[in-house]
């Protein structure tokens, strides 16, 4: 009769823990699913889809059929009805991508993301919609690096915004931390869901239409493909949402190498989506290419340093790097006719400007000459996440 095998308390409280009496880590179980609240989440989002879909071609309906009617319509309806079906065009377009992220198809490939830069590059690139909107952004954000698919990780932040430019109004408060045990990366957002001047606050149904548009829906999906904890916490007036990152490579750092290699995570990725991108750099003083150097030094860039246009533009006829960070002093006809030459070959090659002051970052996207803008004073705070923005978008 085979024995039954001896469990010591320090065994069974590894077991508890993933690890068996050899030290080895047994697999984590599969999370488990609720088969009514999941079946209750495609409920709600089909009555969302229905009415994303409904309202706009509703709407377009009329006109058409006024326009059958009469053989008439106005620019302004005929921009109206453009609109109306481009909504419904973009519901369509939603559920695509819902589907396709819970059919669990999408390929990720997991690195070392530097979570805090690319937040504030995703809201460098939003900041302009966020003002129209009259949003304002309260920051609070813990360097933190994590490990996760770079482009899922895009995606969800935009999702994020276009969530806040639906819902939010007033301050939104954005903040990054860590939790001491399990050691996460938590990604925090406090809003504001409805006008303080409102007069009663709005029936639970309606305030769940405000709340659960496509854009929760798209975020609520990508945020589990990504196997994110998330968490969201309604009151009469704000929403706390909260995404926490399973793995924080600060946290478990003395671990990162051998684990990564377990994994097949890549490694060279530490802070370092660009890695073996090759930047040119175009500044006459030594002192401005030294910081350049030093605030890129952890980005795994392969950069070279030139100190006039001339030189530049030589260097360029050899063949182009992937960016140019250049000194904003230096920009006159010689730098124009360079960066024309370049943009005849590649229309969206990355120029960034070191400003003379200043320690703002404008993106590419809200300039006039669809270059990127840095000011000097903030070469070591902004350059990383100026580089990891504007290459990110072509790479």
């Amino acid at each position: 009769m085979p024995s039954t095998p001896h469990h010591s308390p320090l065994s069974d409280l590894l077991r508890g823990l993933g690890v068996d009496a050899g030290g080895a880590r047994e697999p984590a179980p599969p999370p488990q699913v609720d088969a009514d609240a999941e079946l209750d989440r495609w409920h709600e989002l089909v009555a969302q889809v229905g009415r994303e879909l409904a309202e706009p071609l509703t709407a377009a309906l009329e006109r058409v059929t006024t326009l059958t009617t009469t053989g008439r319509i106005d620019r302004l309806g005929l921009r109206a009805l453009r609109a109306e079906v481009d909504r419904a065009r973009q519901a369509g377009i939603w559920c695509q991508q819902i589907a396709r992220l819970a059919s669990g198809r999408v390929r990720q490939s997991p690195e070392r993301v530097h979570l805090t830069h690319t937040v504030q590059s995703t809201l460098a690139y939003r900041t302009r919609e966020l003002q129209a909107r009259g949003i304002q952004l309260s920051q609070s954000l813990l360097p933190l690096e994590v490990v996760t698919d770079a482009s899922m990780l895009f995606s969800l932040l935009n999702a994020l915004i276009d969530w806040l430019l639906d819902t939010a109004h007033g301050v939104v408060e954005l903040r990054i931390d860590q939790r001491d045990w399990p050691a996460r990366a938590r990604l925090q957002a406090r809003l504001q869901h409805r006008p303080l001047d409102e007069a009663q606050p709005p029936a639970p149904e309606l305030l769940q239409h405000r709340l659960d548009t496509m854009h929760w829906h798209l975020l609520d999906q990508t945020a589990r493909s990504m196997n994110l904890l998330t968490d969201r916490q309604i009151d009469a007036t704000h929403v706390v949402l909260t995404f926490e990152f399973p793995r924080t490579v600060n946290a478990v750092m003395p671990q990162l190498e051998d684990d990564d290699q377990d994994h097949g995570f890549s490694t060279s990725v530490n802070s370092k989506p660009l890695a073996g991108s090759h930047v040119l750099v175009v500044a006459s003083r030594r002192d401005l290419r030294v910081q350049i150097r030093e605030a890129s030094r952890d980005m795994g860039l392969v950069m070279d340093f030139v100190g006039s246009v001339h030189e530049a533009r030589a260097f360029c006829d050899e063949g182009l790097p992937h960016a140019i960070v250049f000194e904003g002093m230096l920009r006159g006809r010689a730098f124009d006719e360079l960066v024309a030459s370049i943009r005849q070959e590649v229309p969206d090659f990355v120029f960034i400007e070191v400003g003379e002051q200043g320690q703002n970052f404008e993106a590419s996207t809200l300039s006039g000459t669809g270059m990127a803008r840095i000011g000097v004073d903030g070469i070591a705070s902004n350059l990383p996440s100026a580089l990891v923005f504007e290459l990110s978008r072509f790479m």
